[in-house]
């Protein structure tokens, strides 16, 4: 009887072969949609938390700057809290706006402020309103006003919402179509075998005999498949980061060990739920169905 199991492992092995790139392939355009997905996303968060947020103030007290400076750094929304005086607002104006008003003012009516980024979580209107209220009830004789680039704010939410749910949407249907590609896949490989488990059901052997090494080897076959996929896409990302450096500081590796992770349950997954749904299907057929 093991000698029959064996056999039907070596007479399937070129068809595991095909299978095996075949799963590769369809499991590489998963990860290439996956990671893209995860770069818009960070990329997102990146052009929110680089949107400076600058608490006027009223008070020109080095101590009290200091007691408010402190206050907003321990906040859990604060990110890179700095204290620019007049000359520092000045040098950065003149940068933003590329001119140097001082040739026709000679006083700097800029204010000294506070400035900090919010972690992008914290960048949508509702969560500034809500910082603004909470700086202005502690420190409201303090600070003249709390100023941020509204329109800018509303527009990256607006347009990352959209961005999202297309995204959701399309990365639904391609995981749909993913697992339809790998189960048809499998199950195409086992057409090839259904003699071999028919023929070791009727000389005895057991369902789960039969089922056994052939569940085994979709799982090997499943990790190998995410592997290559994996190194496919490890070479694909490697190449991306060298043409685009950007993309280098927006890396996240638990993000990628998150994709590589859900492409080895996927691959795996369905390579031994199809392997064993095709096992049974065989079995309960009668052998005159299998021609």
């Amino acid at each position: 009887m093991p000698a029959a199991g064996s056999s039907s492992l070596k007479r399937s092995k070129p068809n595991f072969i095909y299978s095996i790139i075949g799963v590769s392939l369809v499991l590489l355009i998963m990860g290439i949609m996956g990671w893209f997905f995860l770069n818009i996303q960070s990329v997102g968060n990146a052009f929110k938390e680089d949107i400076r947020i600058s608490a006027y103030l009223r008070t020109l007290n080095k101590d009290t700057i200091g007691q408010i400076q402190a206050f907003i750094s321990s906040q859990p929304y604060a990110k890179n809290v700095t204290y620019v005086d007049k000359e520092s607002a000045k040098a950065i104006w003149n940068k933003e706006n590329n001119e140097d008003w001082a040739k026709i003012l000679d006083v700097n009516p800029l204010p000294e402020s506070i400035d900090f980024y919010a972690k992008s979580d914290y960048v949508n209107q509702d969560s500034l309103r809500t910082i603004s209220a909470q700086l202005m009830q502690a420190y409201g004789d303090q600070i003249t006003d709390l100023q941020y680039p509204q329109n800018l704010v509303s527009n990256l939410n607006e347009r990352a919402s959209k961005i999202g749910l297309l995204f959701l949407v399309i990365a639904v249907i391609l995981c749909v179509i993913v697992i339809f590609s790998i189960d048809n896949t499998i199950r195409l490989a086992m057409f090839s075998n259904r003699f071999i488990i028919k023929t070791m059901q009727m000389v005895g052997a057991t369902r789960g005999f039969i089922s056994r090494p052939l569940n085994i080897r979709a799982l090997i076959n499943g990790l190998i498949s995410s592997g290559i996929a994996i190194f496919l896409l490890l070479i694909i990302i490697g190449w991306a980061e060298s043409r685009v450096p950007e993309l280098k500081a927006i890396r996240s590796i638990q993000l990628n060990l998150l994709l590589f992770g859900g492409l080895t349950v996927l691959g795996v997954g369905i390579s031994v739920f199809s392997t064993h749904r095709s096992v049974l299907k065989y079995l309960k057929m009668k052998l005159d169905d299998l021609y």
